[in-house]
């Protein structure tokens, strides 16, 4: 099943990208223990052995079936050009299943919503721990203050405080493993709870056990950033650095039941179990690591929400927006509307709920309906591979059991605050359905036609002096895939509309590949010199920047000798000034002579109330904008009625 490409980024298994993937990947698995082990124990009415190790069983056995087997051995494997995530994956399949989409879009959104919740609990639940130090130490504001300048450092790019953020996360993880050792040490019954029948009787025999799961599930909320990172570090380092991970993770989960067992009375009056467990002495250093680890994921969450954004603007399930590279560091992205969004939403997540024990019913249900999201597409990916069918039956029995009730137990959380991600991702996925399906049925409207046929005529447009000149090269951006074919529209445009006379018509197409990095360009002339088609084929993690593109195809071009660069001004050629260009665009609006199920209909007022949040696509493309028209056709450039108008002559009386 694997493809992993070969040197793509810290993809190589190395110590410095072990340690990089530490910084990348796992920000928000690496912080459950803040607060999962106080959610669970939150829930049962009184401590008693049994209850504390199933409920550890439940955490480790979901850590090697879910994140482990799952993510880790089966889904890294289905990479795109050593790409991953769920729009990653949903382009490695879309060709071959239509409604897959929907799947995507769900899970997309569902994930954005997490995003949402994830800096307000981790680093809520870090800043707690001064409690311990002070119970009147006021925690939101500084929660806030940390919160704010997270997102203000965003459009100035983490480049300088990137490099720290391995070696941050590997003293993190380090003092999760010793500070759990210490305590499996002091009460060695809790290696008991390796053995799943403690899980089993857990879910069974203790009343509404199964609603446990709500709480058990967020130990592994940070399993698909593992999949979605994949670019960032290959598979290789994520699965060696697993074992390291899951090792220190189950150690402080143990650990901190091994207090609890060991403190029944202290752990139910609300303490922070996590910070418990630390000597005395080293509570202040232990919550400044935890500040700094609750940082680092809620950038890599925050970076992951970039990224996600703009790989769904390129698979056209977003509005295209203002996409910003604050460093060199290649796949960093700033996304200003995003940033401001998720920065207003994670403050009002932190004042409505306050504290973190709060905000855990608000986590989790958003994520679960992503892992199954993730499975479906996944199952399509497997039988398109040719697997063996009773794997793809043992993988979605399993899986989707698993998630169903993860699902299950999280939806009872959904008036204590699961609401809210629902609510969120409700919001995402309104946008994504209508933005993605009214492009589909403008696209329906679009007709194309043979170049050929028309070649002769632009090229007496081109030498009409009664035609006013539009410009020495006239450029319009086309969908047609086909090198042969241009859309009617263009058509009217240059012809129709308003002749437009030039001295070189060109054809831009690109075309956004199922692949991440593919950088290329195909040239067709059909008329040499003046009449000259040129095909861009980009990765979709790539920028969309053809201003600078077409420059350097131009340049090529030039230097081969295949056009004439030169203005076409006497006045301006005679010192080698550079030709003069002008883009169109052509923005297709519904005329009245289209004609929309009411379905259709109302997919499209929505499409259109979407595009405000959009800019144009001249800036989309990166093109100079100052050169840019926007110019207006019909969605039906030649509509054709089916009843036929009956003349009739008028006679005098």
């Amino acid at each position: 099943m694997s493809h992993e490409k070969k040197h793509h980024g810290v993809s190589r298994l190395t110590l410095a990208g072990l340690i990089i993937t530490l910084g990348i990947v796992y920000g928000d698995i690496g912080t459950s223990p803040l607060y999962v082990i106080q959610a669970i124990v939150s829930i049962f009415s009184t401590i008693q052995e049994d209850y504390i190790l199933g409920a550890v069983s439940c955490i480790i056995w979901t850590l090697t079936i879910q994140t482990t087997i799952k993510y880790v051995l089966i889904t890294l494997q289905a990479d795109n050009n050593g790409e991953g995530g769920i729009f990653a994956l949903f382009a490695l399949i879309r060709k071959k299943s239509s409604w897959a989409y929907i799947f995507a879009i769900i899970g997309g959104s569902t994930l954005l919503a997490d995003g949402i919740i994830t800096p307000a609990i981790t680093v809520t639940s870090a800043a707690e721990g001064l409690k311990l130090l002070n119970a009147d130490i006021p925690i939101i504001p500084i929660v806030i203050i940390i919160i704010c300048a997270l997102f203000l450092v965003q459009q100035f790019g983490t480049k300088s405080l990137g490099k720290s953020f391995g070696p941050i996360m590997f003293f993190w993880f380090l003092m999760l493993g010793i500070l759990g050792g210490f305590q499996i040490v002091n009460n060695p019954v809790v290696l008991k709870a390796f053995n799943p029948e403690y899980a089993i009787k857990l879910l069974t025999e203790y009343p509404q056990g199964f609603l446990l799961l709500g709480a058990v599930f967020l130990a592994t909320t940070g399993a698909e950033a593992l999949y979605s990172d994949l670019g960032h570090c290959g598979a290789k380092n994520i699965r060696i650095s697993w074992i390291f991970v899951k090792t220190t993770l189950i150690a402080n989960y143990l650990g901190q039941a091994a207090w609890v067992l060991a403190n029944p009375a202290e752990a139910k009056t609300g303490i922070s179990i996590f910070f418990s467990i630390m000597p005395q002495w080293f509570i202040i250093p232990g919550i400044i690591i935890a500040i700094a680890a609750a940082v680092v994921a809620s950038q890599a969450l925050i970076s992951g929400s970039f990224t996600l954004i703009s790989e769904a603007i390129s698979l056209n399930f977003w509005p295209k927006l203002k996409l910003r590279y604050p460093t060199e560091v290649k796949g960093q992205i700033f996304i200003p509307k995003i940033n401001w969004f998720l920065w207003i939403a994670c403050i009002f997540v932190v004042l409505k709920f306050q504290e973190s024990s709060a905000m855990q019913a608000a986590y989790g249900l958003s994520i679960s309906i992503t892992m199954m999201m993730t499975t479906l597409l996944l199952s399509f990916y497997i039988y398109n591979s040719r697997i063996p069918v009773p794997f793809l039956i043992w993988f979605l029995l399993v899986f989707l059991l698993i998630e169903g009730a993860f699902l299950y137990a999280n939806l009872q959380k959904f008036w204590s605050g699961g609401w809210f991600t629902i609510a969120t991702a409700s919001i995402f996925i309104f946008i994504m359905y209508n933005w993605y399906n009214g492009r589909k049925i403008k696209n329906k409207f679009m007709t194309f036609v043979e170049i050929d046929k028309y070649v002769p005529i632009i090229k007496k447009i081109s030498k009409d002096l009664s035609i006013p000149k539009r410009a020495t090269n006239l450029v319009y951006i086309t969908k047609a895939n086909s090198f042969y074919e241009i859309e009617s529209k263009i058509i009217y445009s240059i012809i129709n509309k308003q002749p437009k006379r030039a001295d070189i018509y060109w054809f831009l197409h690109v075309d956004i590949t199922d692949e991440p990095d593919t950088f290329e360009y195909r040239v067709v002339h059909y008329e040499p010199g003046s009449i000259i088609k040129v095909d861009f084929k980009l990765g979709f993690k790539v920028e969309p920047r053809i201003n600078l593109y077409f420059k350097q195809v131009i340049d090529d071009l030039v230097a081969n000798e295949e056009v004439d660069m030169l203005s076409r001004y006497e006045s301006l050629r005679e010192f080698n000034i550079s030709s003069d260009f002008q883009y169109v665009l052509i923005d297709r609006i519904a005329n009245n002579d289209a004609e929309f199920t009411p379905h259709q209909q109302v997919i499209l007022d929505f499409y259109e109330a979407i595009r405000i949040m959009a800019i144009p696509e001249g800036r989309a493309l990166g093109l100079d904008t100052s050169n840019c028209i926007l110019e207006k056709v019909p969605l039906l450039v030649d509509p054709h009625y089916k009843k036929h108008i009956v003349r009739k002559n008028f006679q005098n009386t």
